[in-house]
């Protein structure tokens, strides 16, 4: 719906309801209510001397009966009586004898004469009023809507609804950002820029428009666009891309418009636009006009609007976003967003300086390891590691502490990671040594193949995850490569619980559902992405969809050519089996003492699996 036709839609709304009000509703309200009768019957109530009073209008009879009587505000009546059960009316015919028969009836009787309401008057209160009534009423509505009264903005046309901090209130600087500096650096010639634009402008050089930074989601992308603005001390206009998305066409252009008006009277400041791929997707050449009007319009004002200002005045416009595969491509080249920042996923070191970064919130002891508890969250985000020592210090709390210590941060990395534990959670004797004999299956296999993380915690405490217990493998240094012998010595450890249940019970259970689906998933990608196999080498068949939001792959192949992938992930599975049932069948005994002492003890450290391991 455009602007133009809202406006008619509302008008014609608004004359409905007014006749509504007109024919409708008002009269139902002060309308007659009084019991409409045949002359006849008035003749004959004459007749039985049943009527006590008689009021004689214009064109119209009203009566009582002798049991009620009518109020002395004669005109009134029909609007003030509740109880109108014995009061009539019925139309006025030509009788000459009807005084007579009201006298000799004994009923008391008088003529009205009416006043006549002038035709202005007629017309003012019949369509003056409801108008006047429905204009109040809208107004009202504007401004509830347009201050999100009702939950929305609907009423907000055109206004960016950016939220504007300045260095006092964001209170964020580049000490507060740890574990991204390849992207404070990148971001601190932008600081410098706000700060001495003379010097750029002496030599001739103007400032990137724009930056995008590309990361998975709580790497902090909006904590170091904060932090620009903080460290540069400029104005900063923060919005999210669905906000410019509206249910009119032209609005989100309108708010585009809005917002770079702001940032050009505020200059220099940092403009950041938070998921910028809500509006700034592909735009689809083949898509049927009117699909998606409203996004793309947007998109067109955005493109205008960065094109059109002076990149002197020191507006600097930083973007995020976890989809950069989605953006339009006009929004990407040069004179746009000219820069883009990978903001990645921390290393052990950037895990360790987040860690101490967000301890300083909290009460932490002297002997706490942040290093082991980096090593231990490999691959975690940003955001997961504030998550981490919030958990701790809750977890200390319950525990009656006033200060953070190593297990609470153990512990929450556990919660993190597999949930929390299900201590009232009822597991048969027989379950509990599957589970028991299948954890032990994974940490002594992972144990005697080399190439293979060190065994850091075994546990058959069921957890919220759904898991029922685990093994936690914590390597000693961070690695970015994987081998092909590292790639199937996992494949075997995930084997190795289910091959475990397989000698020790004859049997197998459900249990390792989720072994099958990592193992089957490394398996694949060794054939399909790596180029490990032998039988088709150096050929990528899948690629992954978007690395930052999951790990969803597209396969493209021919069928036949999917069938021989097929067969070869079940064959390196298979052989991967093989190879944990050979291990175990050969250190039976080592399977049997520690599956059984840690049924006794529910949860034993890596110390303690290896000095059973070498006793």
């Amino acid at each position: 719906m455009n602007i133009k036709k809202g406006k008619y839609f509302y008008i014609i709304i608004t004359i409905a309801i007014i006749f509504v009000l007109n024919y409708f509703v008002i009269p139902s309200l002060f309308g007659d209510k009084i019991e409409e009768v045949t002359y006849d019957q008035f003749l004959t109530d004459i007749a039985n001397k049943k009527i006590k009073e008689v009021q004689i209008e214009t064109d119209t009879i009203i009566y009582t009966l002798k049991d009620h009587s009518i109020p002395k505000n004669e005109k009134p009546l029909l609007f003030n009586s509740v109880d109108t059960a014995n009061i009539y009316k019925t139309g006025i015919i030509y009788d000459p004898d009807l005084v007579s028969k009201l006298y000799e009836s004994g009923a008391k009787f008088a003529k009205v004469q009416e006043e006549e309401i002038s035709p202005l008057l007629s017309l003012i209160f019949s369509y003056g009023v409801p108008i006047l009534i429905m204009f109040i009423f809208w107004k009202f509505l504007s401004k509830q809507i347009a201050k999100g009264g009702f939950g929305g903005n609907a009423m907000s046309f055109g206004k960016s609804n950016a939220k504007v901090y300045v260095k006092a209130q964001t209170g964020k600087t580049f000490s507060d950002v740890a574990g991204q500096d390849e992207a404070k650096e990148a971001l601190t010639e932008i600081v410098d820029f706000l700060h001495n634009p003379k010097k750029y402008a002496a030599i001739g050089a103007t400032l990137p428009k724009g930056a995008l930074l590309v990361g998975p989601p709580g790497t902090g992308k909006t904590l170091l666009a904060q932090a620009v603005a903080g460290e540069a001390n400029v104005p900063f206009f923060s919005i999210s891309g669905s906000e410019f998305v509206e249910m009119f066409v032209g609005m989100g252009a309108a708010k585009v418009r809005d917002l770079f008006k702001q940032a050009n009277e505020k200059a220099p400041c940092i403009v950041f636009i938070d998921e910028i791929d809500t509006i700034g997707k592909k735009r689809d050449s083949g898509q049927i006009s009117g699909g998606n009007d409203e996004r793309e319009q947007t998109l067109n004002q955005l493109l205008t609007e960065m094109d059109g200002f002076d990149a002197k005045k020191g507006v600097v416009i930083l973007a995020a976003t976890n989809r950069p595969d989605s953006l339009d491509k006009a929004l990407l080249r040069p004179g746009r967003f000219d820069r883009r920042i990978p903001v990645e996923l921390p290393d052990v070191r950037g895990r360790e300086a987040i860690l101490q970064v967000h301890a300083k919130k909290v009460n932490i002891s002297d002997g706490v390891d942040f290093r082991a508890i980096a090593n231990a969250t490999s691959g975690a985000s940003g955001a997961e590691l504030a998550n981490i020592i919030n958990e701790a210090a809750l977890h200390a709390v319950r525990c009656g502490r006033i200060e953070v210590e190593q297990a609470d941060l153990e512990e929450s990395v556990e919660v993190i990671l597999a949930g929390y534990q299900r201590k009232g959670m009822v597991v048969s004797q027989k379950e509990k040594e599957i589970i028991a004999y299948h954890e032990v299956g994974h940490a002594l296999v992972a144990a005697l193949q080399k190439n293979s993380a060190p065994v850091h915690k075994i546990t058959i405490i069921p957890r919220t995850s759904g898991a029922l217990g685990y093994t936690m493998q914590v390597e000693e240094t961070e690695k970015v490569l994987m081998s092909k012998q590292e790639a199937f010595n996992k494949i075997v450890t995930f084997t190795a619980g289910r091959a475990a249940e397989q000698l020790m019970f004859g049997s197998v259970t459900s249990g390792a559902a989720n072994d099958i689906e990592q193992a089957t998933k490394i398996a694949r990608a060794m054939i399909t992405r790596y180029g490990m196999s032998s039988q088709f080498g150096m050929v990528a068949f899948e690629t992954l969809n978007n690395p930052y939001l999951s790990d969803d792959t597209s396969l493209m192949c021919s069928n036949e050519t999917a069938a021989m992938i097929d067969k070869e992930v079940i064959d390196t599975v298979a052989k991967a089996y093989s190879k944990a049932e050979s291990i175990l069948k050969e250190n039976m005994q080592k399977l049997n003492s520690i599956a059984q002492y840690l049924i006794s003890k529910e949860t034993i450290s890596g110390e303690e699996f290896m000095s059973l391991l070498n006793m």
